[in-house]
């Protein structure tokens, strides 16, 4: 079983239970002719949209390198998790723009329990995919599956506000509750797609690995120090899934090309195996040549080609 169609059941999975909680939601939203309701099944409807927008990206991301993209398709990821942050905002507004309607003008609930118990079925198949895909998400480092488990935990706080809102405006008699309470969701889920869209854009970026996994590498590349290598112009990058990482590795000229050649496996084997889905790059240049040390930048200074031709001169 590989690990793109093991994910791709996960987002279908998904796409299940967002079916299945709009009807619900629904029926509980006519029911009752609560707002509140009413946000709480137009956000699932968006949640149905961002699992099928999921769904696509992970086909997207499982297709293998070709001509036009020969590091793989994994960045797609990002448009995904950022199209899934559009949606929530998109929500939010809607939200927010149905709770100032009822504001205006109150109306009274009806058959409130029946539809608040409705509600907290649909919630419960909600939190309890949230959990599973949390689970996907951190196992197989999708941010796919991260951010559908991240839009679905904020149908289950928006449905538990929801369901405390109405269940008290019931008992007050304070209609008011009830839209005052959609406003709450709609604040409320703003700030997960403002994570969504902030993690998108830093994915798009080219963002480089965390912190901690950074410094594993730089003590990694530190203990060949004491054969006589040193390293520079190490750089990271990330995109979905893959991890990037290149280095140059400076060796005294002396060596044989095969002395080389076999520092650089046993270095880059070792960095594999540290960086799971790394793909790792290096270049092995001469530390006692000064030139050695003028990439260290991500753009090269650019060298006269008469000098080049006439190193000598």
């Amino acid at each position: 079983m590989t690990v793109r169609p093991t994910l791709r059941r996960y987002a279908a999975g998904s796409l299940l239970a967002a079916t299945i909680t709009i009807g619900l939601k629904a029926g509980a939203y006519l029911l009752t002719d609560s707002v509140a309701l009413l946000s709480d099944a137009l956000e699932s409807i968006i949640n149905l949209l961002g699992a099928a927008v999921a769904l696509l990206a992970l086909w997207v991301a499982a297709q293998p390198p070709d001509e036009e993209h020969a590091y793989g398709h994994t960045k797609v990821e990002y448009f995904s998790s950022g199209f899934e942050g559009g949606l929530i905002l998109v929500a939010a507004g809607g939200i927010a723009y149905a709770a100032a309607r009822r504001l205006l003008s109150p109306q009274p609930l009806e058959q409130t329990n029946l539809g608040l118990a409705v509600a907290a079925m649909a919630a419960a198949i909600n939190l309890v995919t949230a959990r599973v895909l949390f689970r996907a998400g951190r196992r197989y480092r999708s941010i796919v599956l991260d951010a559908d488990a991240r839009h679905l935990m904020t149908d289950v706080w928006t449905s538990a506000g929801v369901i405390v809102g109405v269940g008290l405006a019931q008992l007050t008699g304070w209609s008011l509750l009830d839209p005052l309470v959609a406003l709450a969701v709609a604040a409320h889920i703003l700030s997960t797609a403002v994570s969504l869209l902030r993690g998108s854009a830093l994915g798009l970026l080219d963002t480089g690995l965390p912190e901690r996994v950074r410094s594993d590498i730089v003590a990694m590349l530190d203990r060949y120090g004491t054969e006589g290598a040193r390293y520079h112009a190490l750089r990271t990058r990330q995109a979905g899934r893959r991890r990037f990482v290149s280095f140059h590795v400076l060796v005294p000229g002396h060596w044989s090309v095969q002395q080389g050649h076999d520092l650089l496996e046993r270095i880059e084997g070792d960095v594999r195996a540290a960086v799971p889905d790394c793909t790792v790059f290096t270049h092995l240049e001469p530390i006692e040549d000064p030139t050695s040390f003028d990439d260290e930048r991500l753009d090269r200074p650019s060298q006269d080609p008469e000098k080049a031709r006439h190193p000598m001169d």
